[in-house]
């Protein structure tokens, strides 16, 4: 069930992007040829007005085709005006930019619903110590301690109760879990009693307007995080730091979301909500074969004063697509790894 919801949810984010694309298309008059619901191949479609729309076998997400969008320099245009490729370059590049602008705005909304609903708050534990108390009594990263809603009340706890065996409660997916485990009088320097590491998750109730406001805040919040993990991982090609690790693929989102999904939906729905802040993020950067790519071709068409002619532009965006595929595959097979 957690899988199923979450492939839904990302194929909603992907669906909401090219959805972008498609409105702000019809807002400047151009004719959109088809709006699909999933990939090909396709199971059924009709159509209204001039546009078709199709139900495809492959649920995940979506895509626009609109007239003109890929340039055939041979032949010739016979409604220009609704042509992508005829319209202004600052037309175009709005066409472009509207599927991120779509998925902050998702990213946004998402984050603010989750303020409305609010959170139980609680402990997360992140990160256990090999050869400590907590990792021989079994405890790993992802339990969440029971009977403690803030990590300050249980450090204080644990270290009152130093040398004396306590009984650690903790929740790990749906199974509840007790732990027999001596905290240390005296562990070692950058551990505590019991070496583990951890985090405080939940979130306040707020009303519809300050959810709003401060989803706003973690949103930019947030933005700005994957701004500074790209940065890293930018300069970590030229200095070779292990900037990867940062990152996961398929199989590691898959893992992260069912951890989420263990502390209830609403952290389920807050990692989609960052999801799709990372999408936005990720799309708009100037590789071929992104969004962004796409907006730096226009960039240098408005320097040169004429397009990159189509066969360059579909070279550039095929490296642009290998590399990312590559990218990929290096990052789920050290995802796959870490599972053995």
């Amino acid at each position: 069930m957690t899988i199923l919801i979450f492939i839904i949810g990302i194929s909603i984010l992907i669906l909401v992007h090219e959805l972008g694309h498609f409105l702000a298309a019809k807002w400047f008059g151009l004719w959109v040829e088809e709006f699909g619901f999933g990939f090909p191949p396709r199971l059924f479609k009709w159509k209204r007005g001039e546009t078709i729309y199709s139900f495809n076998l492959l649920p995940f997400g979506g895509f626009v085709k609109i007239h003109g969008e890929k340039r055939d320099p041979n032949q010739e245009e016979k409604q220009p005006e609704r042509s992508f490729w005829f319209l202004k370059i600052w037309r175009r590049a709005v066409i472009i930019g509207a599927g991120v602008i779509m998925n902050l705005i998702l990213g946004w909304l998402v984050i603010s619903v989750i303020y409305m609903i609010g959170a139980a708050g609680g402990v997360l534990i992140t990160d256990v110590t090999a050869d400590t108390p907590a990792a021989l009594a079994g405890v790993i990263a992802g339990d969440r301690i029971l009977d403690f809603e803030k990590s300050e009340d249980f450090i204080n706890f644990v270290n009152n109760s130093k040398g004396q065996e306590i009984t650690l409660r903790a929740l790990r997916g749906e199974e509840e879990l007790e732990f027999k485990v001596v905290p240390r009088v005296d562990p070692p320097a950058g551990q505590g009693a019991l070496g583990i590491s951890l985090t405080e998750v939940g979130l306040p109730r707020l009303g519809i307007f300050s959810a709003f406001k401060e989803g706003a805040i973690t949103s930019a919040a947030i933005l700005a995080a994957i701004a500074a993990a790209l940065g890293n991982l930018i300069a970590g090609i030229f200095t070779g730091a292990p900037v990867l690790e940062q990152f996961v693929g398929p199989v590691g989102i898959f893992g992260i979301a069912s951890q989420a999904a263990s502390f209830g939906l609403v952290y389920l729905l807050q990692l989609i909500g960052l999801i799709s802040l990372n999408l936005a993020v990720l799309n708009i950067i100037p590789i071929p074969a992104l969004d962004g790519g796409r907006l730096l071709f226009l960039l240098f068409e408005k320097i040169k004063g004429s397009p990159l002619s189509p066969n360059k532009e579909n070279i550039a965006n095929a490296i642009g697509f290998a590399l990312l595929l590559l990218l990929m595959v290096v990052i789920t097979v050290r995802d796959v790894a870490k599972l053995f």
